[in-house]
């Protein structure tokens, strides 16, 4: 039974999406992206979103991430965003090397969200100088590093301080379709009519091999992206092989079904470890992935029988809830192929490590 539950990217492709790629194998195609499969799905996304948009496939989310924030800032801008968002804490400084010196500037908030007034506040203790680098750009994670999905007013309230300061508003999506399900808004809901400009549309970790889009809806970020794309090498010469994989994640609203599968999957998990004695999740349940704070017991237990996780930072955790000693703050993150007996599998386990905590404390009760 695979137990891996480090990440939704541990998991392989779809078979829609590799029964598109081998359809697309057959015969020849213009190369570089010129192929019509590309322009296809150009407009199926368009359909998708309601609008025209400007569509640059790319092979991983750091390239999506990266070159979009890149279109969005001048080497002397600032973009900011979360202290833990993945395009400051988990690309290797790749958008600032692809800005040709840009700097990201992290800001603080519970489970991962850059809260308006939190933004607000630090636009303005910026200083207005030449010495100082200036605001051009803000990034939010949908969903969080925390497992959190902003809500449609949340990001209508960012969208409005951006306007209001002139900057452009940039949507790490790698999570994307998790979210959009979570709150049962449709993609233009969640993007250009509540003020997004430009969003990296994540592909591989709900059922592509490797692909990833930028979408833009601000004309003026598409200008340069072009250049920006083959510069960086993500302007793949077989680039049918890109846009494949999108007509199959995208026909028959087959992203969305893998996004609830996962989503279902995650819920079962956290409702299940919820009710273990001695299990608290750190922040609700609201996309894919979960996060308990498990007694040490409990999560020697689970590494006994295989499962896989990652320990999380506790750098975002909501005022008032702590760690006790030999706690492990523990990420699990259900993808679209996890099976339902591995998440009963896990939540048993718990349940079997904490039943001996559980005897004494049955015992003393009057």
């Amino acid at each position: 039974m695979d137990l891996n539950f480090a990440s939704d990217n541990a998991t392989g492709a779809s078979p829609p999406v590799l029964q598109a790629l081998i359809d697309a194998n057959a015969g020849s195609l213009p190369a570089y992206g010129q192929d019509l499969i590309a322009r296809e799905v150009e407009q199926s996304l368009a359909a998708i979103f309601e609008r025209d948009v400007s569509v640059f496939l790319v092979a991983t989310g750091t390239a999506a991430n990266a070159l979009a924030l890149a279109a969005a800032l001048t080497p002397w801008g600032l973009c900011l965003c979360h202290e833990e968002a993945h395009v400051i804490d988990d690309e290797c400084g790749a958008p600032e090397f692809f800005s040709h010196g840009a700097k990201l500037l992290g800001l603080p908030g519970t489970g991962g969200k850059l809260a308006p007034e939190t933004l607000r506040g630090a636009l303005d203790r910026l200083p207005n100088h030449e010495k100082q680098m200036p605001a051009q750009a803000v990034s939010i994670s949908q969903a969080t590093e925390a497992g959190l999905v902003y809500g449609l007013d949340e990001i209508a309230r960012i969208g409005a301080i951006c306007r209001e300061r002139g900057l452009a508003l940039h949507m790490d999506g790698a999570r994307f379709a998790n979210a959009l399900v979570a709150l049962g808004a449709s993609p233009a809901e969640m993007t250009w009519r509540r003020g997004v400009d430009i969003l990296s549309f994540g592909g591989t970790k709900n059922g592509c091999l490797a692909a990833e889009a930028i979408v833009v809806f601000d004309p003026r970020l598409a200008e340069t992206l072009r250049f920006r794309r083959k510069r960086s090498g993500h302007t793949l010469s077989k680039g049918r092989l890109l846009s494949a994989q999108f007509r199959g994640y995208l026909a028959d609203d087959h992203w969305l079904a893998n996004a609830r599968a996962a989503n279902a999957r995650a819920r079962e998990l956290a409702d299940g470890l919820a009710a273990v004695p001695g299990v608290r999740l750190a922040w609700p349940r609201e996309a894919n992935e979960v996060f308990p704070i498990l007694p040490g017991s409990i999560a020697e237990a689970l590494r006994g029988i295989g499962a896989v996780f990652y320990p999380w930072a506790s750098r975002s955790l909501p005022a008032g809830t702590t760690l006790a000693p030999g706690d492990t703050l523990a990420r699990f993150v259900a993808s679209f192929a996890t099976a339902p007996e591995a998440v009963r599998r896990v939540v048993e386990t718990a349940w079997e490590a904490a039943t001996p905590a559980r005897l004494p404390r049955a015992a003393s009760l009057p």
